[in-house]
């Protein structure tokens, strides 16, 4: 099949590498621009573009394909796919693109639609304690992740795993299903079902005004907060004033009786939660690298009955 592929970040990558290994002739792939990283804020390319540059795969970075896109809808027009494959693009496509494959655009979603449309899918999940998610591919309309479903794969979210593990087994099932979708579209084996609307719910763009601990709340909340915050933007408190970044933590059986944000195990940074207590294992101290709580304590040991976050 002669496929685009339309992605930017990591997620995307296993699905545009599936494709391409599996013998389908990737015509171009587009992807968002070059973005500074780093403390020297060097220009760098994104996952899905640094895959292409080494299969040699003709790459397109425009601004818009809505507003003076018109270029780069010629240049789809030309390539004439059988598909566009889209997996975290990140931008909008217009009618005009939509409407070019013969077979459609198929979009690449990390939740079980209608559930999550949009930005931020995987990490809501995590953060509403979700038991279980998935991927979703489906045939792109023009609205946001409400196109006619055409496979689903389910798989439990762990106890303890963060959003940032999550995207990664993700990943990997969206290139897993993305394959078995094309081959079933190509072949004519699969309905397209619409998504029910009373079912629909919106995940937005995760903002750094998520991210303050309130340890009052339920140690569950507490929990799933850091874990659906970790890797980016990640959930804060503070310790001596200074801001310090949690990235991985365990609820602990039992209660202390102690005010919420008390430390009451000053060995492992176990902490009290308004209805129970919480472990925080993995941290970054302000000034510091990420690491495990017990490295940090062996450096910097932290007084029982401090209170984290005043």
């Amino acid at each position: 099949m002669k496929i685009v592929f339309m992605g930017t970040p990591d997620f995307a990558v296993p699905s545009l590498k599936a494709l391409y290994e599996a013998g389908h002739e990737i015509l171009a792939v587009f992807s968002q621009a070059d973005k500074p990283k780093g403390r020297g804020y060097k220009l760098t390319p994104p996952p899905v573009k640094v895959y292409a540059l080494g299969k040699n795969i003709p790459i397109y970075q425009p601004d818009s394909l809505k507003k003076n896109g018109e270029h780069y809808v010629e240049v789809l027009r030309e390539l004439a796919p059988d598909c566009i494959v889209v997996a975290a693009y990140g931008k909008i496509l217009p009618k005009e693109v939509l409407e070019i494959p013969r077979l459609g655009c198929v979009n690449v979603h990390g939740s079980l639609l209608p559930k999550y449309r949009g930005a931020g899918p995987i990490q809501w999940a995590v953060l509403n304690d979700e038991k279980a998610t998935g991927i979703t591919t489906m045939l792109m309309g023009e609205g946001l992740d409400t196109g006619d479903i055409l496979l689903k794969s389910e798989t439990p979210i762990g106890e303890n795993e963060t959003a940032a593990e999550l995207f990664d087994r993700l990943s990997v099932m969206g290139a897993e299903l993305i394959t078995e979708t094309l081959d079933k579209l190509e072949k004519g084996g699969i309905t397209p079902v619409k998504q029910d609307e009373d079912l629909a719910t919106y995940a937005p763009m995760l903002t750094k005004d998520l991210c303050p601990i309130d340890f009052s709340q339920s140690v569950r909340r507490v929990h799933k907060q850091i874990c659906g915050l970790s890797d980016w933007p990640c959930a804060t408190t503070s310790i001596g004033g200074k801001r310090l970044k949690v990235y991985r933590s365990e609820i602990v059986e039992g209660s202390s009786g102690a005010a919420p944000g008390t430390v009451v195990n000053e060995k492992d940074l176990t902490v009290a939660c308004g209805d129970g207590l919480i472990r925080l294992t993995e941290i970054q101290a302000e000034g510091s690298k990420r690491m495990k709580t017990a490295d940090y304590l062996r450096g910097k040991p932290v007084e029982k009955n401090t209170v984290l976050g005043k």
